[in-house]
């Protein structure tokens, strides 16, 4: 193909005028093209040039070589050179010579335009005959060889990897702006672009237009522009990405991996990597780790992933050769920046110029990591191990030296070399992450420990701290109080402010609705696995068990862990298998058989047992009584369960009513053990029980009233509501000793005649005084008697007159009436007087005050006609 040419300078006048103008040009160059060249192929000398130069100076001129995109889709190639005067003896003429392309050409033999550069065929002056002679092809001048641009690259080592990071987004977008390169010499700028061509896939490279020097850089229509230091400056502008080569090099990061490969390719010196440069960063980094070219951490992360991808394409030796790049670094154990530094001045691709091919360590160091250990997943038993073994000794001390993920290896992925250099790296670091206090320890601490066990590496001595780290994890740490004294998960020594036997307490009741945290999977591996981690860890949580039971029940109930796996540790087998019974105490000795060991030989788990049973808590007086009975006194009280089921019966609600036969076991039982407000409260829920049988004897509410007064610390509370409960139903049930009533009003004990009340008030006594004509005489002449003896008596019995049976008298029909009157007539001692007169209307006012004893005047005798008492001596009916 012949290409096309122009020439364009200052010349004599001619038929197509004088001054600059096309001076010969091949046949069929249309006139649009030629207006369109003449604003692509101008020249303007720079500003510091001599103005009249020799022609050694000359020499010195910059040449704009350009490669310039045409508005048909055409390309123009053109030489601009400086030579001097004109023909009128005039400076500043110049001499243009351009080839044309046509759209869709290229050429000839393909070659990329850069190559063109001080080409022989190029003519710094019109051809004699005005005709250019005819060019079917460009040889190229040599200028551009290998080694003279390997080592241009060298000299511009610290502006490579920005140059083709600018590079790549103006080739890959054509409104990403321009590149302007300033050197001092138009031929550095040549130079800069045949690095250009080389890097970007070839069809890029044919496209790229450029100029090696141009006088106003804002006029310049192509993507790289050449200028020198005297050109006008863009430096300000954003539409332009200036690397000025003049002055100092970059020092910021470089981010454009790409960019960073490339760069360190041509500070190889290896080119050859380029021929057909794959599009693909991964095969590039692939390629470049291959040839020996040391590599940043992210550029050899993407080499790893894509190797990932395409392992089954890729050779044995290929691989070899790939994973000894890989690993050629050291692994980093503090981020990879500063090693960066350290390699990029020794090794292949290294220079002590590389400025920003560095950047900071924010991640990178952790991609690699995961990349290798990506390809490593790969390659491991897929290819012979001498091909993966050094990348997994290289991901195993890289990820136990930089504590990232660490990955699980086979027996054989390692040599044994790689082996035994292994284990003595990387024993210490193993031993001290396994100690690390800051590691969970159900995480990173059992992969090393299982790294150690690979590399046969003894920690037997770390593994009791290591289990009790474990345990904790599993289980909950024990809550504390402000103070920040531990609380005791469960513990059976309590204050009284626990709830009734029976009913949980909140606590409890969060406890059973708090989901089973469960045994992370590397855990239960871990267990199986090693044999000495499992008893270190079932110790762990066995002592755990024992001091902490619901806490552990909660955490690892269906948790999976294999307590099956070794026998013993009877306080973990209770806590971990759960009990399906309903019933309580079929659950209990359900959970006391699981133990495996009987709770006479080993005591401590009857106590496990009950709290697991009754978490948060007590048996009800029965369960205490079975348990007590069942298990033996001594039993108990070595297992430290005595003060349970003590508490079992103080704490019991009034309407247990085998709490009385629990008490009477109890006393019989540790008689010897009790303090004096134990014994005291115990036989007063004693003699409830015998209250209303034939055991009662008299003095009923002496007997209370002394046991509740006599101990030397209070009896509980429970305890002296139910003996007064139970005590007040008593005094109303049926004919009452008027001695016991005496002794209730004379007592004025607030919270017992609050009890009598209550028991007055009740719906059981309001049934039966509807129903029972004589019960109705007895609480009469009971609520009736002894006024004034007391003034808390006196507001008890007028209120049980007046609320509750003046209400259900009036009510009353007759013949009932009747029946009250003829046994209050019976009773004797004005008692059936004193009831017409205070059942007569209008005189419940006027009798109230007289049984109170109020209004009396001092001179009026104590006993009047219808007092319900006895006259005393000297006085009158």
């Amino acid at each position: 193909m012949t290409l096309a040419q122009l020439h364009y300078t200052s010349a004599p006048p001619g038929p197509d005028g004088s001054g600059f103008r096309f001076t010969a040009v091949s046949p069929g160059v249309p006139q649009g093209l030629l207006r369109e060249a003449e604003q692509l192929i101008g020249y303007e000398p720079p500003r510091d040039c001599p103005a009249r130069p020799d022609a050694e100076q000359l020499k010195g001129f910059p040449k704009a070589f350009s490669f310039s995109e045409l508005a048909d889709g055409g390309r123009l190639l053109s030489r601009s050179v400086y030579i001097g005067a004109d023909y009128s003896g005039r400076w500043g003429n110049f001499h243009a010579h351009a080839v044309h392309l046509p759209s869709g050409t290229r050429l000839p033999d393909g070659a990329l335009p850069i190559t063109a550069w001080e080409s022989p065929r190029w003519a710094d002056a019109t051809p004699p005959d005005g005709r250019p002679e005819p060019v079917d092809r460009i040889e190229p001048s040599g200028l551009l060889r290998k080694e003279a641009l390997v080592a241009f690259a060298m000299s511009r080592a610290g502006w490579l990897a920005p140059f083709f990071a600018d590079l790549r987004a103006v080739a890959a977008d054509p409104g990403a702006g321009q590149i302007v390169v300033v050197e001092h010499d138009s031929a550095d700028v040549a130079q800069w672009i045949a690095l250009a061509c080389a890097v970007l896939p070839r069809e890029q490279a044919h496209r790229l237009t450029f100029t090696t020097y141009t006088r106003r850089p804002q006029q310049a229509r192509q993507q790289i522009v050449g200028a020198l230091p005297s050109s006008e400056s863009v430096a300000h502008d954003h539409r332009y990405r200036v690397h000025d080569c003049t002055g100092r090099q970059p020092s910021g990061p470089v981010t454009d991996t790409w960019a960073e490969v490339c760069a360190r390719i041509w500070r190889a010196g290896r080119t050859d990597l380029f021929r057909n440069a794959p599009e693909d960063l991964g095969q590039l980094a692939v390629t470049a780790l291959t040839a020996g070219i040391d590599l940043r951490a992210d550029a050899r992360a993407t080499a790893a992933r894509w190797a990932a991808e395409h392992a089954s394409a890729l050779s044995d030796e290929t691989l070899t050769a790939l994973v000894a790049g890989l690993c050629a670094r050291p692994p980093a154990s503090s981020g990879w920046a500063g090693d960066e530094r350290s390699s990029s001045a020794g090794g292949p691709g290294g220079s002590a110029h590389d400025g920003p091919a560095s950047l900071p360590a924010s991640g990178s160091a952790d991609d690699e990591q995961a990349a290798l250990a990506a390809l490593l997943a790969r390659l491991d038993g897929q290819v012979p191990a001498v091909v993966s073994a050094p990348l997994a000794a290289w991901v195993l001390a890289s990820a136990v030296l930089g504590k990232g993920p660490v990955p699980t290896l086979r027996a054989g992925s390692l040599t044994p070399r790689a082996h035994d250099d292994l284990a003595r790296d990387l024993a210490p670091a193993l031993r001290a992450g396994l100690a690390d206090p800051a590691e969970q320890p159900a995480g990173r601490p059992l992969a090393l420990l299982r790294v150690a066990d690979l590399l046969d590496i003894d920690c037997q001595d770390q593994l009791p701290e290591l289990a009790g780290r474990l345990a904790r994890t599993l289980v909950s740490e024990p809550s504390t109080d402000p103070t920040g004294t531990r609380k005791p998960d469960g513990d059976l020594h309590r204050s009284r402010d626990l709830p009734a036997p029976g009913q949980p307490t909140p606590e409890a009741r969060q406890g059973d609705a708090r989901p089973a945290v469960g045994c992370p999977p590397a855990l239960l591996d871990a267990v199986h696995a090693h044999p000495g981690l499992r008893v270190a860890l079932f110790g762990s949580l066995n002592a755990l068990a024992a001091a902490e039971p619901t806490a552990v029940s909660r955490a690892l109930t269906g948790s999976g862990l294999p307590v099956g796996l070794q026998p013993g540790f009877p306080h973990l087998r209770m806590c971990v298998t759960p009990a399906g019974s309903r019933d309580r105490l079929a659950r209990f000795h359900e959970v006391l058989r699981t133990a495996g060991v009987s709770p006479h030989a080993d005591p401590a788990v009857l106590r496990t047992a009950l709290r697991l049973t009754w978490p948060g808590e007590l048996p009800t007086g029965l369960e205490a009584s079975l348990l007590l009975n069942e298990l033996g006194s001594d039993t108990h009280r070595a297992a430290g369960t005595r003060d349970l089921l003590i508490e079992a019966a103080l704490a019991a609600p009034p309407d247990d009513r085998d709490v009385p036969a629990l008490a009477v076991d109890l006393l019989r039982c540790f008689s010897t053990d009790l303090r004096q407000e134990q014994r005291a409260a115990l036989l007063l829920l004693e003699f409830t029980g015998l209250l209303g049988t034939d055991g009662e004897g008299e003095e009923w509410v002496g007997r209370v009233l002394s046991l509740k007064n006599g101990a030397a610390e209070p009896v509980p509370d429970t305890v002296v509501e139910r003996a007064f409960q139970v005590l007040a139903w008593r005094l109303l049930d049926g004919v009452v000793p008027e001695n016991e009533l005496y002794a209730l009003a004379r007592s004025g004990e607030p919270r017992l005649l609050a009890a009598y009340e209550r028991a007055g008030r009740s719906d059981r006594v309001g049934d039966r005084l509807r129903t029972v004509p004589g019960y109705v005489a007895a609480r009469f002449c009971d609520w009736s008697a002894f006024p004034g003896t007391h003034p808390a008596w006196d507001e008890t019995r007028n209120a049980l007159l007046t609320k509750v049976l003046r209400p259900i008298v009036r009510m009353l029909p007759a013949e009932d009436q009747t029946e009250v009157e003829a046994a209050l007539g019976r009773a004797g001692r004005g008692k059936l007087d004193a009831y017409r007169a205070w059942n007569r209307p209008g005189a419940l006012g006027r009798l109230a005050g007289r049984l109170s004893g109020r209004g009396r005047r001092a001179d009026q005798p104590g006993v009047w006609p219808g007092d319900v008492e006895p006259p005393t001596e000297g006085g009158r009916r």
